[in-house]
């Protein structure tokens, strides 16, 4: 089954990584690395998203489509980063999802 995990970062959290030191900063980036080698083999494709404020948002709710700069809603969490996964079923999607190290939210939506 596949599924999408979507990394979501929180204010608190990107204020902890800009306060962390170089060695501390790049212990955390080197889990991250470790995390995704060690799960290689159910990663299918994943990507680091460019900062929210990057961002360009189309509403077509309207009769018209509006275009605006930065996010849909302007919020405390962001997805920052996402990754597809092919696994058995949600268990093995949960239990891969327990050990990531970075960022304290990760969604898990399946592929239809």
């Amino acid at each position: 089954m596949k599924y999408v995990l979507m990394f979501v970062d929180t204010q608190e959290f990107a204020q902890q990584l800009e306060a962390m030191g170089d060695v501390e900063r790049e212990a955390a980036y080197a889990a991250v690395g470790r995390w995704f080698a060690d799960h290689a083999d159910k990663i299918t494709y994943h990507s680091h998203l460019a900062p929210v404020h990057t961002a360009t948002t189309v509403d077509l709710g309207g009769e018209e489509p509006v275009v605006t700069d930065g996010p849909f809603v302007e919020g405390k969490e962001v997805v920052s980063g996402f990754a597809e996964i092919e696994v058995a079923d949600l268990d093995e999607a949960l239990t891969m999802v327990r050990s990531w190290p970075a960022c304290p939210v990760v969604e898990i939506r399946p592929v239809s």
